[in-house]
């Protein structure tokens, strides 16, 4: 299937997606005021130390303190530990270590390695999520386009992704012959097939780099940003260039220029692939990746069989339904479940990769009766999800259907990142119906009425549509409610304001 990257750089953010076929697989956004700050490395002080917690809370500059557990400590964890921490960060998080490695060491409490005042050298492995801060780790894990560099580390480790034995013996004896810098490494996805000279050159450009940081960080008062992570086009094609990949689109001149800078320098032999966009149509509508946008900021998304998945967002995690909608089947009931819960499966892995889905995810498939049917469906999610770079742990389907699993959260999901909360239902989904508001205004109106031993009028200003309803089914009660307080009651439009707002007056 063909790949493809397109790059709008716009005013005030820049959009890439990944394309495979006609489908958007994934899409990074990045707006030029608000960079992300994942993988910036900062000289921090700390704030508090919370020993019921095992954590403390960092000041690196950002509004909120960051949070940094007592697991993200370096003092704290085994090379074994920080090894796989640091991998977690790179294709998924699979790795391979030697047997040797040691195994954990026993973790002293952070209030002993850690005090009120201290300096530490810190990288954010998280961004700031709702109402909490980022979060850090004093493990540094610099990313090169082939290897990923841990100063604090020892041992060489390999991406699972690369599944040839003999490659991965290779490549890891290439990387221990090259005399490398204090630490360890972990060759990445990319590193495939690719010769000693490339990994070399990794090795220095990340040595050297280590060296600028540990020189800044001698000098920088804290707290301060030691080293920023590039921006968002030299990522992706740090990152996801790869042969696969068979265009890079770029919509204006300086993006394109840029990107083949880019290109040049880290993959030469596919700079040839990076394309300037020259339609006169906006190249997010040109390539059909626009109406995929707002089909991924929908509650509901629909099959091609005609059943359909909702997605529904909580404050403790992501729970996805699969429904059968408008596909029947043909004779067998055991068959069209199937059918639609495999179909589903393609589409769910798809959603929750370009959504950017983290956190704790139910999947809610349709009953399967059989426990064959329920492992077919279980594999065909792990294989899709072998595509997904985010760490994922899934458990089988139960027998009520449900998949319980999570994924590694870093950035903000789609629908944050595009969406805020509605001012009128405050993020409830739902708002008061109009007999309800009506019956809780004239319950106001009956306690204003008390309050006020006059005789005049009492004036109600709500909502068009309450009043329209008053206007429709509310005369007959309007008026008991006005023989009831022996006083008139008046009734005005008011616009502007959120649906459910109101207001008693005494006129």
């Amino acid at each position: 299937m063909a790949k493809r990257i397109v790059v709008n750089a716009g005013l005030i953010e820049t959009r890439i997606a990944v394309q495979e076929g006609n489908l958007l697989t994934a899409l990074y956004v990045e707006r030029h005021r608000h960079r992300s700050i994942v993988g910036n490395v900062c000289k921090g002080v700390v704030t508090n130390v919370l020993p019921g917690m095992q954590a403390a809370f960092v000041n690196i500059g950002l509004s909120k303190d960051a949070f940094l557990y007592a697991g993200d400590y370096t003092a704290n964890v085994g090379d074994y530990e920080r090894l796989m921490l640091a991998g977690a960060d790179d294709d998924g998080g699979d790795v391979d270590v030697d047997d040797a490695a040691p195994r954990r060491e026993a973790a002293p409490p952070i209030q002993d390695v850690l005090r009120k005042g201290q300096e530490v050298l810190v990288q954010v492995s998280k961004e700031s999520l709702g109402t909490k801060g980022a979060r850090i780790t004093s493990f540094i894990s610099l990313p090169g386009r082939y290897l990923v560099y841990m100063p604090h580390a020892h041992h060489v480790g390999v991406s699972r992704r690369i599944t040839d034995e003999h490659e991965r013996e290779r490549l890891r004896a290439i990387v221990r012959g090259l005399t490398p810098p204090p630490g360890g490494f972990i060759v990445r996805t990319n590193a495939e097939g690719v010769g000693e000279e490339e990994l070399a050159s990794d090795v220095q450009f990340l040595g050297r780099l280590w060296s600028q940081i540990q020189a800044r960080h001698e000098q920088a008062p804290a707290p301060s940003v030691i080293h920023e992570e590039m921006d968002l086009a030299f990522r992706v094609v740090r990152d996801l260039f790869s042969p696969e990949v068979d265009e890079f689109v770029v919509d204006t001149r300086e993006a394109y220029e840029k990107c083949a800078e880019y290109a040049n320098a880290l993959v030469p032999a596919l700079s040839g692939r990076v394309k300037l966009y020259e339609g006169k149509a906006p190249i997010f509508e040109s390539l059909g990746i626009e109406k995929e946008i707002e089909k991924a900021l929908r509650r509901r998304v629909w099959l091609k069989s005609g059943g359909y998945i909702v997605i529904d967002h909580t404050e403790a995690l992501v729970s996805i339904d699969v429904n059968t909608g408008k596909y029947v089947g043909k004779r067998d009931f055991d068959q069209t479940v199937l059918n639609i819960n495999l179909e589903a499966v393609g589409e769910i892995v798809r959603q929750i990769r370009l959504r950017d889905l983290g956190g704790i995810i139910i999947i809610d498939f349709i009953d399967m009766e059989r426990e064959e049917h329920r492992q077919q469906v279980y594999k065909a999610l792990r294989r899709a999800l072998a595509e997904d770079k985010a760490r994922t742990n899934v458990l089988e389907i139960s027998e009520l259907g449900l998949v319980e699993m999570t994924r590694k959260r870093v950035r903000q999901d789609l629908r944050s990142l595009f969406a805020t909360q509605c001012p009128t239902c405050k993020g409830g989904g739902t708002v008061k119906s109009d007999v309800a508001l009506a019956a809780e205004i004239f319950r106001k109106v009956r306690s204003v009425a008390a309050g006020d031993a006059g005789s005049q009028d009492l004036v109600v200003r709500a909502h068009p549509d309450v009043a329209r309803w008053f206007e429709a089914e509310g005369r007959e009660p309007l008026e008991w409610l006005q023989a009831l307080l022996g006083r008139k009651v008046l009734l005005q439009p008011a616009t502007g304001g959120p649906r459910e707002d109101y207001e008693v007056a005494v006129r």
